[in-house]
């Protein structure tokens, strides 16, 4: 028998349409999102004018984040301008603010965001504005609460220590980090059931 060694491509976005409903899932914050990511919205957009989809639902369950300037681009797509994340950093206690900075595609469509404890960092930054903003309902349990900025640095004896330089704040002031965000409808998961997506199907209800 013979093995053949092959790369293993890991989608970042998902889409399928349930009930009327765009289930539009981004798995992680990597090289190929942004490409995946225009892919999906295309298709949500063009069903949204010539079918009548009833909504979005933007699932960011499990995202373990990213990049801040990738959850600027994602929000971006959703709000009409303003200020999508701050940045506060740890020396001197400056802020820095992040703007939308395009145009987004689906700025008028419903939307609901799904998280929970697997969603941290760069996907809690999405989800919080977006509920800040009033632009979509959180549905799901309360997230991890990864907030800080981080740099490696290696030291003698092939040590290493990571140095929290900057915290990410969300456009209000709320901090993120070891907080988390609550939704705005909690719903657990059953655990005796794995069949069941009840977040899933509560979100789906509230667009319908």
């Amino acid at each position: 028998m013979q093995l053949t060694r092959e790369t293993i491509v890991v989608k970042s976005v998902e889409l399928d349409f349930k009930d009327g409903v765009a289930h539009l899932r981004l798995l992680k914050f990597g090289e190929r999102t942004y490409q995946e990511w225009e892919e999906a919205v295309m298709e949500i957009e063009k069903r949204y004018k010539e079918l009548g989809i009833r909504g979005v639902v933007f699932d960011l369950r499990n995202n373990p984040g990213g990049f801040l300037q990738g959850a600027v681009f994602i929000a971006s797509e959703f709000l009409d301008g303003g200020a999508v994340v701050k940045q506060e950093q740890s020396r001197d206690g400056g802020l820095q603010t992040f703007s939308v900075d395009r145009k987004g595609k689906l700025l008028g469509i419903p939307l609901v965001v799904l998280v929970n404890q697997g969603s941290a960092s760069a996907s809690e930054i999405v989800a919080g504005v977006l509920q800040e903003r009033g632009r979509a309902k959180l549905v799901g349990e309360k997230t991890f609460g990864k907030g800080t900025i981080q740099e490696a640095q290696e030291l003698t004896g092939g040590a290493g220590l990571h140095v929290t330089i900057a915290r990410w704040l969300l456009p209000s002031g709320k901090f993120i980090d070891k907080e988390g965000i609550k939704p705005d409808i909690e719903v657990k998961m059953d655990e005796k059931d794995q069949t069941k997506d009840l977040q899933l199907e509560k979100a789906i209800e509230l667009l319908k």
